[in-house]
């Protein structure tokens, strides 16, 4: 629905950007962390700009629909795609889409990110992750890990997970989350490795063990887990996040001006209470570091397809 406010003229960009109403294309269905993200910074940066912003979910295809309506449109500033590291990973894995991310769209701003964790059965008999690391090593080929979909980013990252960590396992693409949170519960795999959010209620339950974040930093919601690379898994870094593009040749000022109404919104109180109780975690910041994030994933994903063997799209 559009989220409509209406504010003073003093509010518009100079140029009179914005001179009709915004839509964000968002690649995913409503209701999920996508889409409630684009809600929530939408609705204050109708606040800051002035006009509706309108949220047009188009999922589909990898990001591929939504994408393509997004490039439709005319480069003026009134169309934001939301790209995520979804966006990355389809670049580097599909041999030929019908546009290219890095080319064809200028990031406008990231929005959140949201952690990835790897966990275990509490009656597996890992209590961290090196027990983990030492069984798969004395068991070669033994170690499965079951993740969502092949060509989630929790499924890239797994393979950069063995990688790093130099062990011999098995991937176990599941259809969704909760048949991953079966396996592992029910001990059909020994490991499983996804977007935190979703398995936080059974992390917090006592019905999985998180033995690792698998990015940089540790979790806001679990200090006391390490990251992989502290528990011994040099390099891994892999984490989830989304933000906001819009197609190339839109004016600089447009850019400038959206870039900051969704800063504005990401330090808002409200808005970063809503997005952090969806686990997500607020990132303000520049047209530049959406742009690092979105070329350093394909570059990343890029190189962890090619050294895990997997064949391209």
């Amino acid at each position: 629905m559009p989220l409509t406010v209406s504010l003073p003229q003093a509010a518009h960009a100079a140029g009179g950007f914005p001179a009709k109403p915004i839509r964000i294309v968002v690649p995913n269905a409503a209701g999920g962390a996508a889409d409630l993200t684009a809600r929530a910074v939408g609705e204050h940066m109708a606040k800051t700009l002035g006009q509706p912003v309108i949220v047009d979910n188009k999922p589909g295809a990898g990001g591929v629909v939504a994408g393509q309506a997004a490039l439709q449109a005319a480069p003026d500033g009134h169309t934001l795609l939301l790209i995520s590291s979804g966006t990355a990973v389809s670049q580097a894995l599909f041999k030929s889409l019908p546009f290219d991310a890095a080319k064809d769209f200028v990031p406008v701003a990231p929005l959140a990110t949201l952690d990835l964790v790897i966990v275990t059965s509490p009656q597996s008999g890992f209590a961290k992750l090196g027990d983990l690391l030492a069984w798969a090593k004395a068991n070669a080929g033994k170690l499965n890990i079951g993740t969502p979909m092949p060509g989630t980013t929790q499924n890239l990252a797994a393979e950069w997970f063995k990688i790093a960590a130099g062990i011999d396992a098995a991937v176990v693409p599941y259809k969704s989350t909760p048949e991953v949170i079966t396996a592992v519960r029910g001990q059909q795999i020994r490991s499983g490795l996804d977007i935190l959010g979703p398995l936080l209620p059974q992390i917090q339950s006592g019905a999985l063990k998180p033995l690792a974040v698998t990015g940089a930093r540790r979790s806001r919601v679990l200090p006391d887990v390490p990251t992989a690379q502290e528990a011994g898994v040099k390099g891994l870094d892999a984490t989830s996040w989304n933000g906001l593009a819009v197609p190339r040749g839109t004016p600089p000022e447009a850019v400038q001006a959206l870039n900051a109404a969704v800063n504005a919104a990401l330090k808002d109180p409200a808005v970063r209470q809503r997005l952090e109780s969806l686990n997500l975690d607020p990132h303000p910041g520049t047209p530049q570091d959406a742009a690092a994030m979105l070329h350093g994933d394909i570059k990343r994903w890029t190189e962890v397809i090619a050294k895990a063997g997997i064949e391209k799209l």
